[in-house]
């Protein structure tokens, strides 16, 4: 008995040494860090590093859906409750957060403002308000308790084709920059994070999780990577979201010269580093690299690190600095913050900054005769399938499950203009079969389609039913739309171009409308550009709307009607046709018409260009980079807009001070209407040994709304750094000494007013990183014919 006693003791005292023990464990908090790593086990480490595997996540590794907290945020990190250590809610986004709108057992909804796409957004030229649109998506974000949304993505747009260029800004890397940092810092001012993405080198969709994109260093740090650079350095996101993609060999998410050299050592980078959405890939690999959390998350990761621990593959050092920028992260939340979110944001509020912020993204293509705005127009005659089923936003993970979408029908007659009803109930009841008929018809494994809405087939017309419509509307409008999103690169020939049926659509209705003295409008509802050359000559006005959010429709009717002078530029340029861009060549979709013919390959097994890999032979000959110094035409230049007012350009202030270039222009509106106009300041380098574009623009400014006669002058600052070249052979930024050209331009075809500016040598040493591990042929200037 005496026996039994004392191991009843002994064992009553061992669970209370263990109960002590745990009651004593730090909890997190401001200074204990630290103490915090001191006290977890390796698995409880291992477990941080990894998303919420079994805390209700579903979906696969290449779309978390999460069940717990948020139904339908993209992922979650591990809570570990007795150390204080809450979860870490992260949305889709970057066009507004992407949540279920609907749960279980809950009659509320859910449903998250619609946000004009990332292209719309950088086309208003106009930073300040990119920022005004990110405080209130910043605002949906925490009202809902997510505490981080996956975005702004800013990648280049290095050719039209990619299919999630609407998630990006531009092909240049200032604007890129520019206006990611203006999102970040709106979003961020409402305490919660953002995930910049997809770093780095995101180029094409086609094989995105394997390609290896091999690229210079040059064309790297000034193309590539500067984006990312200036949005980190001035609005510091919370996160950084690691690439699915291969950079010269190694893939990004086990780059450690990516993720720690150049990111933390060079760019000084605080925060945590997050995979793009995956499965198991080499963990060790990962962390080591500096990816500190692996998102949505698998178990064998989790025992991957314990076993890659153990047996020393891993370092324990390594570990433990993911640990703590994940801890570092986890502090900053409203979660761990102990926020009491609403879930009723101000839709209502934030309605109004998307229809205003998209209006002013949108860019006036052409405007022949004055037709727009209109003037005396009380009807039209509404064409094409997407005027009736409006785009607001891409497909795949950034698009938002929005309260409503407004199409052309209720924006136009929301402005006071009526549709002709015969043709508008003729395309509403073939929407109502051809949906129907669609989902039966669709594939199953095109999974992204079912993020958004699909593209629906064009409905052919008759000529006798279109000049029906002539007699009973003043005017005519054709909505041509484009969908495109994650996972599928976009085709030349029915997605760039415009198909057959839609060219006979627009030549049939502008014969019917011109020949009794009426105007054709096209507004085009797409995330990227398309072809216009080959039929711009038949219609009077070319409005390019986006996929401007769920106010789209009135959006484009205030540009319509004049309530909104257009005042949207261009940020990327619209070629002639898709192998005009020298990049073309080395896209997947084009390689795969033009370099393969699979009934004569013989050396199966062998890497495919455009596929296992892409070369990047255009260099640092990106966009206008590449329009402008090879001499080759285009359909609409880079930073092109037209606009219902005109403005004049005063002669340039351009001084040195100090370690900045400082450059003042005056604009003055010129025209009868009220409007706004985006300068932007190209600079031209001195001509040396080392290659450069001819031109390259260097900072911008919008003004605010002028009154006719109204003049605002504009000041922009460019720091000495911002004009160097990459300089490959020493590692080094390098502005050469010598003279260099400011031109101030409506666009990079449109130069106003120029000045001159010497500047001495300036060097800035970086890491030696990222060579490509093949040669790639570059494209030289003197292979200009």
């Amino acid at each position: 008995m005496r026996i039994l006693i004392s191991a009843i003791v002994i064992m009553l005292t061992v669970i209370g040494n263990r109960a002590v023990a745990q009651q004593e464990r730090p909890r997190l908090s401001e200074g204990n860090i630290d103490e915090v790593v001191e006290a977890m086990t390796l698995r409880e480490k291992a477990m941080l590093l990894v998303g919420a595997t079994g805390q209700g996540t579903d979906g696969g590794a290449m779309f978390g859906r999460t069940m717990k907290y948020v139904v339908g945020a993209a992922g979650i990190t591990t809570d570990i409750s007795d150390l204080g250590i809450t979860s870490v809610v992260m949305a889709d986004g970057p066009a507004g957060v992407r949540i279920d709108p609907r749960r279980e057992g809950d009659d509320a909804t859910y449903y998250a403002t619609g946000f004009p796409i990332g292209s719309a957004l950088a086309c208003t030229w106009n930073a300040p308000l990119v920022e005004e649109v990110g405080r209130c998506i910043g605002n949906e974000c925490r009202e809902y308790g997510c505490d981080i949304i996956l975005g702004p993505g800013v990648n280049i747009h290095r050719n039209p084709l990619c299919g999630r260029n609407f998630e990006y800004y531009s092909e240049d890397p200032i604007v890129t920059g520019k206006m990611a940092a203006a999102y970040i810092r709106g979003v961020q001012s409402q305490d919660v994070g953002t995930s910049i993405k997809h770093f780095a080198v995101n180029s094409q969709e086609t094989d995105r999780i394997k390609v290896d994109e091999r690229v210079s260093k040059r064309a790297l740090r000034e193309i590539y990577l500067r984006g990312f650079e200036i949005a980190i350095k001035e609005a510091d996101p919370w996160t950084v979201m690691a690439a699915y993609n291969k950079i010269n060999g190694t893939l990004a998410q086990e780059n450690r010269e990516l993720l720690t050299d150049v990111l933390r050592s060079d760019w000084g980078y605080g925060g945590l580093v997050v995979t793009d959405w995956i499965g198991l890939r080499n963990t060790a690999a990962q962390v080591h690299a500096g990816n500190d959390l692996m998102e949505p998350g698998d178990d064998e990761q989790v025992e991957d690190i314990v076993e890659k621990v153990e047996s020393g593959v891993l370092s324990m050092e390594d570990v433990d600095i993911c640990v703590k920028r994940v801890l570092q992260l986890v502090m900053r939340t409203p979660r761990f913050k102990g926020y009491k979110f609403s879930n009723k944001p101000d839709l209502e509020g934030h309605a109004k900054i998307t229809r205003q912020s998209a209006a002013e993204g949108m860019v006036l293509l052409k405007n022949d005769g004055g037709t727009l705005p209109f003037n005396g127009v009380e009807r039209v005659a509404l064409f094409g399938v997407n005027s009736y089923d409006f785009f607001s936003g891409g497909t795949g993970s950034g698009c938002v499950n929005t309260p409503y979408v407004v199409d052309m029908v209720e924006g136009l007659s929301n402005a006071g203009i009526s549709t002709t009803p015969k043709m508008t109930e003729i395309y509403r009841k073939y929407l109502d079969f051809i949906r129907v008929k669609f989902d039966a018809d669709r594939d199953p494994i095109m999974w992204f389609l079912a993020m958004g809405q699909p593209k629906l087939p064009e409905l052919e017309l008759s000529k006798r039913s279109i000049y029906a419509e002539v007699d009973t509307a003043d005017a005519a409008i054709i909505t041509i739309g484009r969908q495109a999103g994650e996972g599928m690169d976009r085709d030349i020939e029915t997605e760039f171009n415009l198909t057959d049926l839609e060219k006979r659509l627009i030549e049939n209705v502008s014969d019917a409308f011109h020949l009794a003295g009426k105007k054709v409008v096209v507004v085009i509802n797409s995330g990227s550009v398309v072809e216009t050359a080959s039929w711009r000559d038949k219609v009077d006005a070319i409005l390019m709307a986006w996929q401007p959010g769920e106010e789209g429709g009135n959006s484009v009717a205030d540009i319509l009607t004049g309530k909104v002078c257009p005042s949207g530029k261009t940020t990327m340029t619209w070629p002639i046709s898709a192998t005009d861009h020298h990049s073309t060549n080395n896209f997947p979709q084009y390689a795969a018409q033009t370099l393969y013919d699979y009934k004569e390959l013989t050396n199966f097994g062998a890497p495919l260009k455009g596929f296992d890999f892409t070369v990047h032979e255009e260099d640092i000959y990106v966009g206008y980079r590449y329009f402008k110094t090879f001499g080759r035409g285009v359909a609409y230049p880079f930073g092109y807009g037209l606009s219902y007012t005109s403005f004049s350009y005063s002669k340039p202030t351009v001084r040195l001070r100090g370690d900045n270039v400082e450059v003042s222009i005056t604009i003055t509106n010129t025209g009868s209407v009220a409007g706004k106009e985006a300068a932007q300041v190209y600079v031209t380098a001195p001509e040396t040994d080392i290659e450069k574009p001819a031109i390259e623009l260097k900072a911008f400014a919008k003004t605010q709304t002028l009154q006719p006669g109204g003049s605002e002058t504009l000041k922009m600052v460019i720091p000495i750094r911002d004009f160097a070249l990459y300089d490959e052979d020493n590692s080094q930024w390098l502005v050469e000494a010598g003279s260099y050209t400011i031109s101030i331009g409506a666009s990079v075809d449109d130069i106003r007013a120029s000045s001159q500016v010497t500047l001495k040598e300036y060097k800035e040493k970086t890491l030696d990183v990222l060579a490509p591990q093949q040669p790639i042929n570059k494209l030289k200037v003197k292979a200009k014919s």
